[in-house]
């Protein structure tokens, strides 16, 4: 009977260990394969995609999705502001899209933002503002310009204070640079310069390579920001990201009806939300197109309603800023009977007037050299290209 005992007890001892055996085996295989997923997605021939986040005691500060081809070295950042509004299953309701991240954390927001893009985002970086201090102090400062000296009273009865220009502030400093608040300042202004912030972390990276590809010393930065990547893997990501042209960064913000809710203003991107999805795959296209001159600058736009829709250039301004565009003006054309939305072309490169005509579905490129001398359309050195606004422009796309 004892014998018997003591030989159960062996074979538990012996299944026991075979068990922590295999379980060790199978969490090497599920970490190796981890690796080897996210080495494969850090190849140079695709898109990379990186969700930024920075929070203050569980609440969004801003967001930004940072899309990079490190073929071309160009990269793209698209910030999506808190008060974006949708139904979120995750949470049940219609809300602001910063409320998922306070009350179901990090893993889900991404989930949502990535429903939003209709698009995978592979990592995230998730950094509180304390640490993004801590950070900014490791990077050596963060450039930003401030355009007027900030000397603002803060609700607790101390002081905002930044001096002017184009200035490279400390850890503390960027706090108060993210922190301050202006009466007079709307909340895509505030986001704005928040994402400025972003674009001169992403700058310095480059900048203290040398400390990023020190493992020892990356273990400080490491040790400051949250990310489902393991310490290599995201030691690896900010080399590879680091190499981004941080000049030809043009920062965009996704643009929307804003809607009372529950009490809360919510912006609601345009078209049910397809807008955003299209701003972020013009992105992707403009960034693995190999001809720089698609990317290297923003363009401006004239805008003529050549229809009697009211508000249609106005509100396609909205929508042509919203993917990058710079719109000089919206007036109206020389008369409102345009059967076919046309654009012309004052720079002569009809490769970008494509790219243009590829947002709205517009194939109707005119190029100013050749134009009619009857069209009654004067050119505008002041802009690249001008669009005239026909009947066959529904509001967002020329059917």
């Amino acid at each position: 009977m004892r014998l018997n005992k003591i030989t159960n007890g062996k074979e538990h001892i012996f299944l026991l260990i075979i068990f922590v055996i295999l379980a060790s085996v199978f969490s090497f295989i599920f970490i190796s394969l981890k690796s080897d997923t996210d080495n494969q997605k850090l190849k140079e021939n695709q898109v990379i995609k990186s969700l930024f986040v920075v929070e203050d005691k569980d609440q969004v500060l801003f967001t930004d999705i940072f899309i990079y081809y490190p073929v071309s070295k160009k990269g793209a950042l698209i910030n999506i502001l808190g008060n974006t509004g949708a139904i979120f299953q995750s949470i049940g309701r219609v809300d602001r899209i910063d409320a998922v991240y306070t009350e179901k954390g990090i893993e889900t927001y991404k989930s949502e933002i990535e429903k939003l893009i209709g698009q995978e985002i592979p990592f995230y970086i998730d950094i509180n503002l304390s640490k993004f201090s801590e950070l900014t102090d490791l990077l050596g400062g963060l450039k930003v310009f401030v355009p007027s000296p900030v000397d603002i009273k803060k609700p607790d009865g101390d002081y905002w204070l930044l001096p002017s220009g184009a200035v490279t502030l400390d850890g503390d400093k960027i706090v108060t640079y993210l922190d301050y608040l202006r009466p007079e300042e709307s909340d895509e202004e505030l986001q704005e310069r928040r994402q400025n912030v972003m674009v001169s972390f992403l700058s310095s990276l480059k900048n203290n390579l040398k400390k990023i590809k020190n493992k020892e010393v990356f273990s400080y930065f490491f040790n400051k920001m949250k990310s489902n990547l393991e310490e290599e893997e995201l030691r690896k990501l900010l080399i590879e990201i680091s190499n981004v042209d941080s000049e030809s960064i043009v920062p965009q913000n996704i643009t929307g009806a804003k809607r009372v809710v529950d009490g809360k203003v919510l912006l609601f991107p345009y078209y049910d939300g397809q807008l955003i999805k299209d701003v972020v795959m013009q992105a992707m296209t403009s960034l693995t197109s190999l001809d720089d001159t698609k990317i290297n600058r923003i363009y401006v736009l004239e805008i003529q309603n050549g229809t009697t829709v009211q508000g249609l250039a106005r509100n396609t301004a909205a929508l042509l800023k919203s993917a990058g565009y710079d719109v000089l003006s919206t007036i109206n054309a020389d008369r409102n009977d345009y059967e076919e939305t046309k654009i012309i072309n004052h720079i002569g490169n009809i490769d970008i007037a494509k790219n243009l005509g590829n947002f709205i579905h517009c194939t109707n490129i005119i190029e100013e050299s050749v134009k009619p001398e009857s069209s009654g359309i004067e050119s505008d050195s002041n802009v690249d290209f001008t669009i005239i606004l026909g009947k066959d422009f529904d509001g967002r796309y020329v059917k």
